[in-house]
């Protein structure tokens, strides 16, 4: 058999090993994914939560966006967070890399004051990878960035927002950027994801 009649097969393709949040939100494992938009910490707790402990969670040291442990607590428990803490930009990439590349957590989280570029992001890729490979776990991370995010060479993007309204809780998710899905928009209420409804 040539290498190219193994290459082409009749078979239907198989999607990588991916962590599912909800039902059509998909996060492939051992990439990098970034989560944007207001409500981005908190999609995040969601995805830790679904990841399981322990989840590293890195962050500027003088941040006045630290996540508060009692307001996680309905989502995570706080003792399964190790939280990290660096100066600068440069080291809270540094440090997702090494807890990536480790493969000790199944979920790192670099919570970034602007979007990395391009080269960090592929170290953080390879060092993910390379986790995989270390045998504990297919590690995941996690980039969260302000406004409407930007990472280039993300594998996902996900934006979400509040869309709160008098005694009802509820957030908008919007997928913004995938490799093997279109864009889409769900609303998220009570532990539920729905479809955006459209106008009219």
């Amino acid at each position: 058999m040539t290498m190219a009649s193994a290459l082409l097969t009749r078979r239907p393709h198989a999607p990588p090993p991916a962590l599912v949040l909800w039902r059509d939100i998909l996060l492939p494992h051992a990439r990098v994914h970034e989560l944007c938009g207001q409500a981005r910490r908190t999609l995040a707790l969601h995805v830790a939560a679904q990841a399981g402990g322990p989840v590293i969670w890195i962050t500027r040291r003088h941040s006045p966006d630290q996540l508060n442990p009692c307001g996680m607590q309905a989502i995570l428990p706080p003792g399964e967070v190790i939280f990290v803490a660096t100066d600068r930009p440069v080291d809270s990439l540094w440090a997702m890399e090494e807890a990536l590349r480790s493969g000790a957590a199944p979920l790192v989280v670099g919570d970034l004051a602007e979007p990395p570029p391009m080269t960090p992001v592929r170290r953080l890729h390879l060092a993910a990878e390379a986790g995989a490979g270390m045998g504990h776990c297919r590690p995941l991370g996690l980039i969260l960035t302000p406004g409407a995010g930007g990472a280039p060479g993300v594998e996902t993007r996900f934006r979400c927002d509040p869309v709160h309204a008098q005694d009802q809780t509820a957030w908008r998710i919007d997928r913004l950027r995938a490799r093997m899905q279109p864009p889409r928009t769900w609303r998220l209420e009570a532990g539920k994801l729905h479809d955006w409804p459209t106008p009219g």
